[in-house]
């Protein structure tokens, strides 16, 4: 009997790609929330304190909550998970200008907030399956790009549209979420349903190393995008000079996961964990002590910020290879619930920046990277699966 050769199907490209769209548009629906605050404000006669709310309730259901959606993506139809995503992300906060009252605009932030916290985890897992096992970091930094180009289109789509223009739409949003289903295989990934203390023990070795890494780098990221505003306005600089280093982050973010994740198929995933992360201290220092008025300010942001986001898909790729068995679940602990937790962290970096100034601030940050690295520095190398 002759074998066919082990060629990659036709159809997993398909997968990758419905599976990167739903990423798209989940994250750009998602990332229109923060610039309809004014909007909301007015609309429903909300407090600062309320419009903080909104976002704290995304954060919690999208990110925080995401490991406990990995589970359900594990326990349930795949193919379902994937194509309510970003239904619901979209359905969701377009149709907040509806709403009658505050409860019910916090309901629809909280729908919207699963159905991110669902999308991410099933379509790793998707990518993960039906990836070649030699290029499996470069396909989930692809996947990774697509969310990282939806938060570049949401707040394009609110200045457009307006908060009236979104509920239209709602017809775009359901016609995603039909094409995704029917362009996926059905997937229950479990037979027999795993136990509690199963799911818990994924969070533990290298998983749980991985995921302290990825808090921390995350959390030196964060800092950065949220207080160099403050840090150019202190120096005279206004927002065009802030949005364009921003944007320039943000460009370098997906193109160096891209870049990570294919180094990470030929050279190891820890290797480039390790070699990005020592790379970056210098880097950032050097970023703070500079400003627009450098000639090597721009390009160096660039650096910065490839680098940084070289990591992201990288360990989500070893995280899936550490726990082949919980792919979706081992997704979700190294994305949404690594971010979640940095958020949340991120409050005590604005204290510091409070009461001793945005430079001592900036420079806790990035002194994460130190025991953030220190983490990954013994992590041995994950076995690659075979191609499924």
């Amino acid at each position: 009997m002759r074998t066919a050769p082990p060629l990659l199907a036709p159809s997993a490209v398909m997968i990758a790609v419905a599976a990167t769209v739903g990423h798209f548009f989940t994250d750009a629906f998602t990332t229109i929330l923060g610039p309809l605050g004014p909007d909301l404000q007015k609309m429903f006669s909300l407090s600062l304190t309320q419009v903080a709310f909104l976002s704290s309730v995304m954060s919690l259901t999208s990110s925080v909550l995401q490991p406990v959606l990995g589970v359900l993506t594990e326990r349930f139809d795949r193919r379902l998970m994937l194509a309510l995503g970003p239904t619901m992300a979209g359905v969701g906060l377009c149709l907040m200008p509806y709403m009658p009252s505050f409860a019910l605009l916090v309901v629809l932030v909280a729908v919207a907030g699963v159905g991110s916290g669902i999308l991410h985890p099933s379509g790793s897992a998707y990518v993960s399956d039906y990836s070649p096992s030699h290029q499996r970091g470069l396909w989930a930094s692809l996947f990774s790009a697509g969310g990282t180009a939806g938060m570049a289109l949401g707040p394009v789509l609110v200045v457009v549209l307006g908060v009236q223009g979104l509920p239209y739409l709602i017809p775009v949003i359901l016609l995603i979420g039909v094409g995704i289903y029917f362009s996926v295989p059905s997937i229950h990934t479990q037979k027999k349903k795993a136990t509690l203390q199963e799911y818990l023990n994924v969070f533990k070795g290298p998983i749980q190393k991985l995921w302290g890494m990825a808090v921390l780098r995350s959390l030196t990221s964060i800092g950065y995008n949220g207080l160099l505003p403050f840090l150019l306005a202190s120096r005279g600089f206004g927002k065009n000079e802030v949005a364009l280093s921003l944007g320039i982050y943000a460009i370098a973010s997906a193109i160096g996961g891209i870049v990570g994740g294919r180094l990470s198929d030929k050279y190891g995933r820890v290797k480039v964990l390790r070699s990005s992360l020592l790379g970056l201290i210098p880097l950032y220092i050097l970023l703070f002590y500079s400003s627009p008025a450098n000639l090597w300010y721009y390009p160096l942001t660039f650096l910065v910020g490839g680098l940084t986001n070289a990591t992201i898909p990288v360990g989500v790729v070893a995280a899936q290879e550490y726990a082949p068995n919980h792919v979706a679940l081992a997704s979700s602990i190294m994305m949404g619930f690594s971010w979640g937790v940095s958020g949340l962290l991120f409050t005590l970096i604005g204290g510091i920046a409070d009461h001793f100034g945005i430079m001592p601030a900036l420079w806790v940050s990035v002194f994460m990277l130190i025991p953030s690295m220190f983490l990954v520095y013994n992590l041995p190398e994950p076995q690659k699966p075979l191609q499924k």
